[in-house]
């Protein structure tokens, strides 16, 4: 585990447990449920996860800026639903998320990194979009963001852990692992 990923867990669990602890209610609709929210859906567990994944057999600037790449997208698209605005099939979208990146990660794909960030920026939109729309009433909007993402960044550092686990090892786990992902994701997208 990297120093970053210590780090950020380590804040993450201390900020919530501040939070539910020392004020019980405060934390309802704000840093907790935006935390909490990504890892409670399991259609946003598996995509966030397998998008960690995957980025662990990228190379270069797609290997390091996954995270980053995520965290945009997330942003953008919570920002898009708290501007009100409207993004059609955001439930499909999410749905195909989590099947494409079980297709990449089965296939083994690996994809240059203005390609790979554009995709990877698209799937979280609609998470993010998803995130933002399903935010409490009366919450503080840059609190729950600050929630939702350091659970994505604690999701994706777990995937990335198991992603480079799984490398060790035949890449038929990882493929098998991936093929499940995609049956997954197309169940929820029918």
């Amino acid at each position: 585990m990297t120093r970053l990923t210590k780090t950020l867990l380590t804040a993450g669990l201390m900020l919530t447990a501040t939070a539910a602890s020392a004020h019980p209610g405060h934390g309802q609709g704000g840093f907790t449920s935006g935390l909490l929210h990504p890892m409670l859906g399991l259609d946003h567990l598996l995509a966030m996860a397998a998008i960690g994944f995957w980025s662990m057999r990228q190379s270069g600037w797609m290997k390091r800026g996954t995270p980053l790449f995520m965290i945009g997208g997330m942003f953008l698209g919570a920002g898009l639903a708290f501007a009100g605005l409207n993004i059609p099939g955001v439930e499909t979208g999410i749905a195909l998320s989590v099947m494409l990146a079980g297709v990449l990660i089965a296939t083994l794909a690996k994809l240059p990194t203005a390609v790979g960030g554009s995709l990877v920026a698209a799937f979280m939109i609609f998470h993010g979009y998803a995130h933002g729309a399903e935010m409490p009433a009366g919450s503080h909007f840059m609190a729950y963001m600050a929630g939702f993402g350091i659970a994505t960044l604690i999701i994706a550092f777990a995937g990335r852990g198991l992603g480079a686990l799984l490398m060790k090892t035949d890449n038929r786990v990882s493929q098998a692992v991936g093929a499940v992902l995609a049956a997954t994701g197309a169940l929820m997208v029918s």
